[in-house]
């Protein structure tokens, strides 16, 4: 494929997306990441779009979001590894939240598995990849439907959260930086990912390394606030998504790395070909405060405390 054609490709995907990592157009294009980034600089000099860690996005500051069907074909294989290690945290019988997106739908296929969990989310996506899980109890929020990410938005979604606790909230987002924390570019979903953190002890960020250092118009969740971020390995020569995770790191945040590599990799002693996954070491964690069927988050939030599902592991890790 000649440069002028490369370029133009490159230029539709952005367009069509609002963001692309340099895996995926470097994947599609087929050619090599060295070759893209190339392209990159040079559509960047033209004005067409901005450079980003580790990718490209629409120029002018701040992406906007792309609908499912764009988001749920970018970094599945960083999704994948990251979702997979995300599921590991959760224990049996805990109570949990998990926000809309991509990422977390995949989590939510992988926590099917753990017996006795209560799922509260306001994705229909999670809900539906939970519905027929044997000891799974899911919880609706109420809310009005956005098709864009087929989430419930609202007063109505917000107003089903009072009073709610659980130990952990899993959430994604378009954007992560250690200046303002995790964003997304829609107010509805920004208030309600903020509900969401208001009924959790802690809360784990899953986000792809093309998401670090982006940042886009709604602030969801302070770095302060963040307990965990799980993502995946950058790339060698993605120097500013490393900065950003040090960044991160200095500011509190335990970062758990995701890898799909064989464990041989990784040092962990798993068996080749399996999940890896390791922890930056850091002084602690910060915690912070304040097949069933599916129910609503305001049923839930009005029940005695005999009758709410267990609360596990509130304890400052």
């Amino acid at each position: 494929m000649f440069a002028a054609e490369r370029r133009q490709l490159i230029l539709e995907m952005v367009r069509a997306n609002g963001a692309v990592s340099l895996r995926e157009l470097a994947r599609v294009v087929q050619t090599s990441e060295v070759t893209v980034r190339r392209d990159v600089r040079a559509l960047e000099a033209e004005g067409l779009l901005d450079r980003r860690h580790g990718g490209a996005v629409l120029p002018g500051g701040f992406t906007r979001e792309s609908g499912f069907p764009q988001k749920s074909h970018l970094a599945t294989a960083e999704k994948t590894a990251i979702a997979d290690v995300a599921a590991s945290l959760v224990e049996e019988g805990e109570a949990i939240v998990v926000g809309a997106g991509t990422t977390t739908q995949e989590l939510a296929r992988r926590l099917a598995r753990v017996p006795g969990l209560t799922v509260v989310t306001n994705s229909l996506l999670v809900a539906q990849a939970l519905a027929h899980a044997n000891r799974v109890e899911v919880v609706m929020t109420g809310g009005t439907l956005r098709g864009s990410n087929y989430a419930l938005v609202g007063s109505g979604a917000e107003q089903s959260l009072q009073g709610l606790r659980v130990s952990r909230a899993f959430l994604s987002g378009s954007g992560l930086t250690a200046e303002r924390g995790l964003s997304t570019s829609n107010m509805l979903s920004a208030s309600v990912d903020r509900a969401l953190v208001q009924a959790a002890a802690e809360v784990v960020v899953l986000a792809d390394h093309t998401k670090l250092g982006t940042d886009t118009m709604f602030q969801t969740v302070p770095t302060d606030v963040i307990t965990r971020l799980v993502t995946d390995e950058p790339p060698v020569h993605d120097d500013r998504a490393g900065t950003e995770l040090q960044a991160l790191a200095d500011q509190g945040v335990q970062i758990t790395v995701a890898g799909a590599g064989p464990a041989a990799a990784s040092g962990d002693g798993a068996a080749p070909g399996r999940q890896s996954r390791r922890d930056v070491p850091l002084p602690g964690q910060r915690g912070r405060h304040p097949g069933a069927p599916l129910r609503s988050a305001a049923s839930l939030a009005g029940e005695g405390p005999a009758d709410r599902p267990r609360v596990a592991d509130l304890r400052r890790r």
